[in-house]
């Protein structure tokens, strides 16, 4: 997957300041520091410490075998402290002051991609069991510093998968000319904290829809969409895999669209709206639009379905009363013809 690019936002008085956040998606991104797998924006990057992790109970390696990690992966029970570091490394030429802080993840509605929850959101899980031990740090230039942390999860932790992140916000606010926007950038390394337990996948789809314009001539409609809800009604992070397929007259495929899927895992308690687009549909059809998602190697498949159509009824009920005028006026042409015949 590629780093998301998340934009919050929040209203201040005369002005609008939108954060910028970068995440670590598990894949290298263009100039991160030598040997790292890491988030960056171009002037400063987020990563896991190159140094074993450490827990109470069951923390995971940080680095096997001396390879990088790029992202936190962390398993512990209730009850127990799971102990790591992040590293923020300034790729500047000056000196940088950062606020650190971690945050829990969500999926953005509209497309499901990985955002984080703002430092002033109500955090429930990884942002509130987080502890970093500096809140501030200013990283000097081409430099590099490593703040350790400290997961504590409490007794009441719920089991299943929390994912969240620690980022690193530049305290500087940039001020877009003449736009009166204020820009923060930050950057943050993904954490995928699982708490022993009962693991419970679970996947609906719900409230498909199909929406399209019907046009008053055939042929010249717009292109139309199908829209879905799909939630993850467990606590294990999935990865759906979404089908659809529409079936019209005489049973004949008229849409089919495989393998669709979002950017990021959908996460346990998440829904997402999606819209997929439909170009080009037929002029004169009607059937219905088949969905099945599908999760942990077809152990998690549901289906739905909506009716399409295409056609305007109106205009084709019609049809019949033009294909009348058009034989009344053969007829009447016809009789015109052989009187003046006669005559």
């Amino acid at each position: 997957m590629k780093p998301v690019r998340a934009l919050l936002a929040h209203r201040r008085p005369a002005a609008v300041l939108v954060t910028a956040l970068t995440l670590a998606s598990g894949l290298l991104t263009a100039s991160p520091p030598p040997g790292a797998y890491a988030a960056d924006n171009g002037r400063w990057s987020v990563f896991p410490a190159a140094a074993s992790a450490k827990s109470g109970e069951s923390g995971e390696r940080a680095a096997k075998d001396g390879k990088h990690r790029a992202y936190f992966r962390m398993k512990a029970d209730p009850g127990r402290a799971v102990h790591d570091k992040v590293t923020v490394s300034n790729l500047a030429k000056e000196p940088v002051t950062f606020l650190l802080y971690a945050a829990d993840a969500y999926n953005t509605p509209r497309d499901g991609g990985f955002a984080v929850r703002e430092p002033t959101a109500k955090q429930r899980s990884v942002g509130v069991w987080t502890h970093l031990e500096r809140s501030e740090v200013t990283v000097p230039a081409n430099g590099r510093v490593t703040v350790p942390f400290t997961v504590d999860l409490p007794r009441t932790a719920p089991p299943g998968d929390h994912p969240g992140a620690v980022i690193a916000l530049d305290k500087r606010v940039a001020r877009a000319k003449g736009t009166g926007v204020g820009i923060r950038q930050a950057v943050g390394a993904r954490i995928y904290l699982q708490v022993k337990g009962e693991r419970t996948p679970g996947l609906r789809v719900q409230d498909v829809r199909f929406d399209y314009e019907v046009p008053v001539l055939p042929g010249l409609g717009k292109d139309a969409t199908v829209t879905y809800t799909l939630v993850n009604s467990g606590n294990v992070l999935l990865a759906p895999r979404v089908d659809l397929k529409a079936e019209g007259l005489f049973g004949r495929t008229s849409f089919d669209s495989a393998g669709n899927t979002l950017p990021a895992e959908l996460m346990p308690g998440q829904r997402v709206r999606i819209t997929q687009k439909w170009a080009a549909p037929p002029p004169l059809d009607w059937g219905s639009v088949e969905l099945t998602a599908s999760d942990k190697g077809g152990e998690l498949v549901e289906s739905a379905s909506t009716a399409y159509r295409t056609v305007n009824w109106g205009v084709l009920a019609m049809f019949p009363l033009v294909v009348v005028l058009l034989a009344v006026g053969v007829v009447v042409r016809r009789r015109r013809a052989r009187t003046a015949a006669g005559s």
